[in-house]
């Protein structure tokens, strides 16, 4: 059996945990989440835009679990992800990938990583060659 493993990319920043103000954008194979940096836990101005850029994208998700699902084990990585409010890289064998509704943008390439990031009200999923964070 192929256990999921979670690695923590968000050691010295996070999205704002009260109202974030979400947007996502996608262009080719490019996906762009932006949002409002933590002031209060982290260092960042107030109402500071953080960017994630998930380049290489070949789909991603965007699903309604809270705070509240997922402490309450309803969430898709409910009792699996190490804590609810982080960004991770999700590796190993993923048992139920399929079974969800992703947004398709092409076919799966070989090396493809697996991220997550969980929000106040929300997550987020995306298969991606690769990451970075910018800051505005």
């Amino acid at each position: 059996m192929n256990e999921l493993t979670f690695t923590r990319l968000n050691t010295d920043w996070n999205a704002e945990p009260n109202a974030p103000a979400l947007k996502l954008a996608v262009d080719g194979s490019t996906v762009t989440l932006s949002f409002y940096l933590n002031p209060f836990a982290f260092k960042a101005a107030e109402e500071e835009v953080g960017r994630l850029v998930f380049t290489e994208c070949s789909r991603w998700r965007w699903d309604a679990t809270n705070d509240a699902a997922w402490f309450s084990g309803k969430g898709r990585f409910s009792g699996e992800a190490p804590g609810w409010g982080d960004f991770y890289e999700i590796a190993g064998v993923d048992p139920s990938i399929d079974d969800q509704d992703w947004e398709v943008i092409s076919p799966d390439r070989d090396g493809g990583r697996h991220f997550l990031f969980y929000l106040r009200d929300e997550a987020i999923e995306c298969i991606a060659g690769n990451w970075a964070l910018m800051r505005k």
